[in-house]
Parts: C-alpha cells; structure tokens; sequence
C-alpha cells in the first residue's frame, strides 16, 4: 500500500515539474533561469519578427544578375552584369513627398529655434528649377509648398540632405514606438539638446526628466526600472538610402517571374516586357511611368495625356511593381547610398555590394565611457574646406571687407586643421564656430558673408541631441584580417596599391606620381587652391531609376549615374530603406 501511495506520489510530483518548466526558459549551457530574478535576472526574449516601419514595404531578397540589360549607348561600361545576391530589406512604397519633408523642415524649426541653421541646412535647393532658356519661376517659388504638390516627390535634395533625413526619420519613428508602446511620454516642447535620439537613448544618456517615461520593469534583483535595450526586439533599425544593389534589385522585382529559382522572364524595367505602354485591357496603351517620350514631349497631346505629368507627378500616380513600390522608374530619379566608380561591379562582393564604408564609433571619455550629447551643431572641417577651395578658383572682383573676412576664414580653419591632425576634436569646433560667429557679426560688411554662412550651415554634420562619433582610427584596425583602415571608399579602385602611384609614391604621403581619383581631400592654402582634376572623386554618389526629364533609356533599372553628394537637381529625389533582421521571410 505504501509502495503504491510512493508511486502516485512521485507520478503526481513528476507531472507538476514537467508542467512548471514549461513555464521556466532555462540556459541550455548553465541550467540556470532566463527571466528569473532569483537567478540574477537575465533576460530571453521571445522574438517574433520585425515590425514593419511607417511607409515600408518587405523586399525579399535574393540572388540576381545586376548589370546592364540594355544596350550601353553611352560605351561607358561601368554596370558589366554580375551576379550578386542581396538581403532581405524593407522599403519605401513610395518617394518622400514634398509633404514628408515639410513635416521634417517644421519639426527643426520649432524643436532648433536656438541654432536657426540647423533647420536652413535641410532647405531643399527650389533653385534647381531654373534654366537658362526656360520660364520656371513658378516650380522654383511654388512647388515645395503649394498644397498642389504636397504628394509630388521632393526635388532639390542633395545627398547629405537625404541622409540627414533619414537619421531623424529613425528618431522619430523610435520615438514613436515607445511612446505608443507606454515607455516614454509625449513631449511637444522638446528643444535643444533635449530632442529624442534614439543612439543616446541606447546609451543611456537621454534623460529628460518626465519626457523620459516609465521605462520597463528590469529583472536585474537590484534594479527596479530601466530603458529599452536593442535586446528586446522593440526598436527599429535605422532608415537609411538603400544601396545601389538593393535599390536595382527592388526596382526589378523578380519575384514573380521564376519558377523554382529559374528565371523564365528577365526585365528591361520594373514591369514585364521591352515596352513602356500598358498592355492590358482596361488601361491599354497608357504609359507606364513619367518620362520624356520623345524630343519635345514631355506629356503628350492635350485632350490625350500620355503620362498625365508636364513635370513630375504624384508618388503613387502610376502601376506599382511587384514587390508593391510606386514610381522605380520614372518621375525623379532617386540618390543611392554608394559612391560612384567606373569599375564597382567587377571589384564588389558577392553578397550585399556596396561602395563607400567608412567605419565610424561613438566618441568615447577618456575612462572609456560614451561622451556625453552634442550641446550645439556640429560643422564638418573637411567638407567646409573643400568649399573654400573650390569658391576660390572663382571669386572675382572682391572688396576689401570681403578679402579681409575671406583671410580670417582661412586663419581659423588652418588653425581647425592642425587641431584635426591632433585629434583635438573640441577645439576644431571651436575654430570653425569663430569663423561662423564672425560671418553672424554686423561687423561683417561684405556682401559674402550671408552666402557662406548659408553654405557653412549646410556643413553641420550633426543636430544637438545626438551621440558625438568619428572614424575609427588606423590603430584601432592595424591587427585586423577584414579591414586595416576606417575609410575603405577607394578599395581596389583609387587606392595607393590600385594608382599609378603604386611605384613612384609612399603609402603614407603619397609624394610623387599620381591618384587615379586625384583631388578627393581639398588641399587648403592661406590663399586656396586646390588639385581637383576628376569629376569622379570620394564626393560623388550614385543615382537611379529615370525621371520626368529623362528619356525612356534611363528608366532600367540598371543603369547609373553619378552626381557630388552636396549638389541637387530638379529631377532628384529619393526614397528610404531599413535592413530586415533575422529570418528573410519570418517564420
């Protein structure tokens, strides 16, 4: 009776341990709890996905020919087919609308009304719309802020522009997250310094008093609550420029014309078919994207548009493709995120291609710590220097003031220079801000000032509020098998073992012969003067896609222009992206 009893009692003992580990996740290399505070509180999250962000759109990725489908009229060879295989990525349905960029103009304004040149960067260039032999005024007064064009695409948006966009997208979208999510309050008044970042909220260093939230319940025994951490899956990754490869593999879309991994249909654009009509039944023979169909036409014969668009037209005016993406030919080409060279597809890797890494950290205290926030704009000396080299190969007839203000510029940016070379990051700013108090000061009697202060403005790098960081030093990778150096933009194609220099030069200097892509870093003088010789330098990007004033050529996907990332056009816009972590698909 007694064995019996022992039995059932062991059987009932047996099945209320197996039904509370199913409550309890344990380390498979400890035995110890996750999620237990009794076993120290550390945490396993049960992840299950990716949330899809504001305006994305999942792009599987996958193995496909990148290159040229068409003929190359041009002979330049620069877009040879290889095949390469890209991630799985989300992006943009559509190109950021005048609208979008409006909301992002009025945020820095109201949240920067201390530093006014924070907001004057982001302007973008309504000057693009000028032409010589043309009447355009009215694109250039009207077409960013009329309430017509509110869903037409931005123009006028350099590269450095969109970029920036896309850091306080990120912001902004996290911020977001967690107040929907209950973790942080609504601030409106937010100002400064004391804007939300999400970097500095990772690192702790955001701490806005009630703005900061309740933050989430911390199983650590000791601590009650704290921030949301990169582990627990809440925050989005940053939205970014899509790279040339993924934006060409998007604007492809694939995805529907294979049979098992064959591909039975390859595409001259983003829809099937070597023609830019419409082939079904209900809307046969419109065209299919906004574009220049032949000399002087740009919308077709009144009473019959064939486009519907004189210049360009709203983002989701026409057929998406299939992965669902609006306008990836046509209306405005779009910036990528790679830096241009001739000879990338015979030189990038085989997985994710991309030209233009430069490996930069968060700034770090002396004791190893992460540096506290940026308190005012942060200006970049070697773009401010390229400027200055360049405005001085074509001022002329310049005043006394303006001589003297120029000379004072250069002083202070010399003097920037070496405490760059000192790696004394603090007083480079200080340097660069004389210059631009001085350019601020009624004392200034030139006529130039206001330009350069409107030109230095659109070189701050970074908005108060966010993490200081900086390349990686040469020491920091000298032990390294996968990189040896932070600014890896001119691997195999601009570097001093790819140069005619490779014989005649010194690695470190560079002294004698020649660079292929010769003038990248501005040589500054007290007097200016510079050795630019290339179009093609460490400045220019990639852009794609075709637009409202191109021909019809333009508009496969892969072909590739190039334009310096400061510049704007009236036919250039861009959209976002956003890496997919994890499963391609989901699960």
């Amino acid at each position: 009776m007694k064995k019996i009893i022992f039995s059932a009692l062991s059987a009932f003992m047996l099945v209320i341990m197996v039904l509370s580990s199913c409550d309890v996740q344990r380390s498979n290399t400890t035995g110890w709890n996750y999620n237990d505070p009794d076993y120290g509180g550390f945490e396993y999250v049960d992840y299950y996905g990716q949330e899809t962000g504001p305006g994305l759109v999942l792009i599987e990725g996958g193995t496909f020919s990148m290159g040229r489908v068409e003929q190359d009229v041009l002979y330049d060879w620069n877009n040879v087919p290889r095949r390469v295989t890209v991630s799985s990525f989300y992006m943009d349905e559509t190109e950021i609308r005048n609208v979008d960029y409006r909301e992002y103009m009025y945020w820095l304004k109201r949240v920067f009304a201390t530093y006014p040149e924070v907001e004057k960067q982001a302007r973008p260039d309504t000057n693009v719309w000028r032409s010589k032999l043309a009447y355009n005024e009215p694109y250039v007064e009207l077409y960013l802020r009329h309430p017509a064009y509110q869903e037409y695409p931005v123009v006028g948006v350099s590269w450095v522009q969109a970029d920036r966009y896309c850091v306080w997208r990120t912001d902004r979208v996290n911020e977001w997250i967690l107040i929907r999510e209950g973790l942080l309050y609504k601030d409106p008044n937010q100002v400064d310094a004391g804007n939300f970042s999400t970097d500095a909220y990772l690192a702790n260093k955001f701490q806005e008093g009630a703005y900061r939230g309740p933050g989430i319940e911390d199983l650590d025994p000791n601590i009650d609550f704290r921030n949301v951490r990169m582990e627990d899956g809440i925050l989005l990754p940053r939205y970014r420029l899509p790279t040339e490869a993924e934006w060409e593999f998007a604007a492809l879309a694939l995805i529907e014309n294979h049979i098992d991994e064959r591909v039975f249909h390859r595409k001259f654009f983003p829809w099937n078919g070597h023609y830019v009509r419409n082939d079904g039944q209900k809307e046969m023979g419109m065209i299919m994207a906004n574009s220049i169909r032949g000399k002087g036409d740009m919308m077709g014969t009144a009473g019959y548009l064939n486009d519907n668009a004189d210049i360009t037209a709203p983002v989701d005016a026409y057929w998406p493709n299939d992965y669902g993406l609006y306008c990836m030919a046509g209306n405005v080409n779009e910036w990528v995120m790679d830096i241009y060279r001739p000879l990338t597809f015979e030189d990038m890797d085989e997985f994710r291609p991309f030209r233009g890494n430069e490996y930069r950290r968060k700034t770090l205290n002396s004791d190893g710590t992460i540096a506290d926030k940026i308190s005012e704009p942060q200006y970049n000396l070697t773009d401010i220097m390229y400027y200055m080299s360049k405005l001085d190969s074509v001022v002329r007839n310049m005043n006394p003031a303006e001589i003297a203000l120029l000379d004072q510029i250069r002083t202070n940016l010399t003097v920037a220079k070496t405490k760059s070379d000192e790696r004394k990051w603090e007083e480079v700013q200080i340097e660069i801000r004389k210059s631009v108090e001085l350019l601020k000061s009624p004392a200034a009697e030139a006529n130039i000032a206001p330009i350069l202060l409107a030109e230095f403005s659109k070189l701050s790098v970074s908005m108060p509020g966010q993490l200081k960081d900086q390349r990686v030093t040469d020491e920091e990778c000298f032990n390294r098998r996968n990189y040896n150096t932070s600014d890896n933009i001119n691997f195999l194609d601009g570097d001093f073992e790819s140069s005619t220099s490779y014989d005649s030069g010194t690695r470190a200097g560079h002294t004698s012969g020649k660079m292929y892509y010769q003038g990248n870093e501005a040589k500054f003088t007290p007097r200016g003067g510079n050795d630019m010789n290339s179009m093609i330098n460490d400045r220019v990007r990639v852009y794609k896609g075709g637009s409202w004033n191109d021909r019809i050529y333009w508009m496969v996907p892969g072909t590739r222009r190039f334009l310096d990332e400061t510049q704007a056009r009236a036919d250039l816009g861009f959209r976002c992206a956003m890496t997919r972590v994890g499963s391609p698909v989901g699960f």
